[in-house]
């Protein structure tokens, strides 16, 4: 396979330090290969007022793969390489506008689901990587992987989707203390509600947002904290007590917390039933569709609505399985789903 992008003697020089010697231990199969350290960092300038973080994992010459974080404004994590052979791929990771390391953080000028679809494109360019490209996105990165499969179709040989958000006025609705979340997580919902003074509004994006973009800076950061144990507690199917408390760990949750409400209270910058209608785009491109049975946030028939649009999707609904990309089903059927790529990018999937 030709090298996946142009123009780096330097490709000499960093594929014996970062490649795993001749049998090294591999994981069994199912289970997450090890970490794959950043060769190379750095930050592409994608606009006058933003800069977006990257940083490129396993081989330089591998299959490319691009990966989407969710949130929309939480970052990518190390984590995201164990689901890639660090010798078979190259492993393409970036924050979005305003989130995890890019700059400025929080900022929510020019943050839309378009500027997002064109900076995959600018750094696509950037990177050199040439021909179509693996693409792996859970939550709100399958959304965004949507829309730029949607928007750049020869661009992509195949998409491995987790958690699937369409951006729907329902799905919106449920994500934000509706009837099912209520039913089935009360104190969770109730949590922020009372972090949400009664003058402030509803529990809501724009009245979170409101909060966020407001003078009460602790208010704020209350809240804010509020809403991201929200999002741990209802995105998993066991979340401890501690796990909910500790939240996002040490993460400032405000800039996360407000780019996520700036793009819900837009409807994620889409008309409504943008994604399930422009879906056909994608008819040709083999996908795998991955989406927890008991997932309050993305529920099921979302991914079984896009898995009918799409004739070359495989649908793996997984029990005993929210929302969360941690929980071993969820793991374990990411995995599988990449090895199914792994080699020939125009592979598809056994159905």
């Amino acid at each position: 396979m030709a090298p996946a992008w142009r123009g780096g003697l330097w490709l000499l020089f960093w594929v014996p330090a970062i490649l795993p010697a001749a049998g090294a231990d591999r994981p069994r199969p199912g289970e997450l290969f090890p970490p794959a350290p950043a060769f190379k960092q750095g930050y592409l300038q994608v606009s006058e007022l933003h800069r977006i973080a990257y940083s490129l994992h396993g081989n330089p010459a591998g299959q490319p793969v691009l990966v989407l974080h969710g949130g929309p404004g939480f970052g990518c994590y190390p984590r995201l390489t164990r689901y890639f052979d660090p010798t078979r791929f190259l492993i393409v990771l970036h924050d979005q506008r305003g989130a995890g390391r890019s700059l400025p953080p929080g900022e929510l000028r020019e943050n839309t689901t378009q500027h997002l679809v064109g900076d995959i494109e600018r750094l696509r360019a950037h990177l050199g990587i040439e021909g179509p490209t693996l693409v792996f996105g859970g939550s709100w990165g399958s959304t965004l992987a949507l829309a730029y499969g949607e928007a750049h179709p020869e661009q992509v040989s195949g998409m491995i989707l987790r958690g699937i958000w369409t951006g729907t006025k329902a799905e919106l609705d449920n994500g934000y203390a509706g009837e099912l979340v209520n039913h089935f997580f009360p104190q969770a919902v109730a949590d922020v509600r009372a972090a949400l003074p009664p003058e402030h509004g509803e529990f809501e994006p724009r009245a979170l947002l409101r909060v966020f973009n407001g003078p009460d800076d602790r208010l704020a950061r209350d809240l804010a904290a509020a809403w991201i144990r929200y999002g741990v507690k209802v995105g998993k199917l066991h979340a401890t007590d501690a796990e909910v408390a500790a939240g996002f760990g040490e993460l400032d949750p405000l800039p996360g917390a407000r780019i996520d409400c700036h793009y819900a209270a837009h409807g994620f910058f889409l008309e409504e039933g943008q994604l399930l209608r422009n879906a056909p785009r994608l008819r040709e491109i083999p996908v795998v569709i991955i989406n927890g049975r008991y997932d309050m946030l993305c529920p099921p028939i979302t991914a079984w609505r896009l898995h009918k649009a799409l004739p070359r999707s495989r649908l793996v609904l997984v029990e005993e399985a929210g929302h969360s990309e941690g929980e071993p089903g969820i793991t374990r059927a990411l995995v599988e789903a990449v090895a199914a790529f792994d080699g020939d990018r125009r592979r598809q999937p056994s159905r």
